[in-house]
């Protein structure tokens, strides 16, 4: 894309699977993320193996410092999930710059849409061209027997 998102000085970003840290992802996600809380490890492991994984990364160092999968056909549809940012390295435009990267990595498929769920970043979304749903009553939800972190 022409307004390419660039990560700031001293991160890369990567879609190499065998890059993501998966220990310090469930911990983070399990541990810290609202729609994660208590999530199991199996279920995180299971998770991670059926989407595409993304991760920004210290270059300096190598440690994983941001995180985020996505579930896809790789032909009409995605769904962004697991969205997350190390809280030592938040405010330094690494979450909107990283997804940003995530999107401009699935251009390429041509999908239809890219969708997610966001409790409290929306303004972080709408800067990458993410909006509401233009008729969300069109959408619907099963939701099978939940448990904690699902």
């Amino acid at each position: 894309m022409s307004d390419a998102p660039t990560l700031p000085e001293g991160y890369e970003f990567s879609a190499d699977p065998a890059r993501v840290d998966a220990d310090r992802v469930h911990g983070w996600l399990s541990a810290e993320a609202y729609w994660a809380i208590g999530r199991p490890r199996e279920k995180h492991e299971r998770a991670m193996a059926s989407s595409l994984n993304f991760g920004v990364y210290a270059t300096a160092t190598g440690e994983q410092v941001a995180y985020a999968r996505v579930v896809t056909d790789h032909a009409l549809f995605a769904w962004l999930a697991d969205v997350y940012v190390d809280p030592a390295v938040r405010g330094k435009g690494l979450g909107t710059a990283f997804v940003g990267l995530v999107r401009d990595h699935l251009a390429p498929l041509g999908l239809r849409r890219l969708a997610l769920v966001t409790e409290d970043a929306h303004g972080v979304y709408e800067k990458l061209g993410f909006r509401p749903l233009d008729r969300p009553e069109r959408w619907m939800v099963h939701t099978f027997g939940r448990t904690a972190g699902e």
